[in-house]
């Protein structure tokens, strides 16, 4: 109904697990009529930085996300880019993180999200938030969050519609991610009461 609207459209996304283009056959084989150039997802805003500051991440990320960073030199990495690894979340891959930077003498750690947790269908799970907080408390570090509810996040999806902040609305279930961030970027947000919403 959106789109027969008129109405420009963005889905954004926090997905780290998967490229934009697996995120959206997926949600096409749900029956959604989605493409890839309406997704905003963090993984394509975390390469632009990269490629602009010149930096060789090392990555936590979830195997099916790595091919997002494919044109990225990644030898000698002078930075670490964490994202939803699932899995990999193990101590020998967060140690490895955590050796990284700690070996900088300007540790940079760029994180896709800052969320504590998310739901699946078996429940919920600890989302990359939770591990970004152990490499910053360990380091001595600020993450810079790339993903929702960084206000760069929400900028760059307006400025791919050619809206301004206060003609746009975010709908989401996350009040702090979703709600939260958009309100800092001066959209208005409204909280639906699915996916992970909780009454208290």
């Amino acid at each position: 109904r959106i789109k027969a609207s008129g109405l420009k459209l963005r889905f954004c996304t926090n997905e780290t697990q998967s490229t934009r283009g697996k995120f959206v056959e997926k949600l096409q084989r749900l029956g959604f009529n989605i493409s890839v150039n309406e997704v905003t997802a963090p993984a394509p805003a975390a390469c632009r930085i990269l490629k602009e500051r010149n930096l060789r991440p090392h990555l936590l990320v979830h195997d099916d996300l790595v091919p997002e960073f494919d044109q990225l030199d990644k030898a000698n990495p002078n930075c670490v880019v964490i994202g939803d690894a699932a899995d990999n979340f193990s101590y020998k891959n967060l140690n490895e993180a955590f050796r990284v930077l700690i070996g900088l003498e300007n540790p940079i750690l760029i994180s896709l999200g800052r969320g504590c947790y998310y739901k699946e269908t078996d429940g919920l799970k600890l989302d990359v938030g939770v591990y970004m907080k152990a490499l910053e408390y360990a380091c001595d570090v600020q993450a810079e969050v790339v993903g929702k509810p960084a206000k760069m996040f929400f900028q760059s999806a307006l400025a791919e519609m050619e809206v301004e902040p206060q003609q746009a609305i975010m709908i989401g279930d996350d009040i702090v991610n979703d709600v939260g961030g958009a309100q800092q970027c001066g959209m208005r947000a409204l909280q639906v009461r699915t996916g992970k919403y909780r009454s208290v």
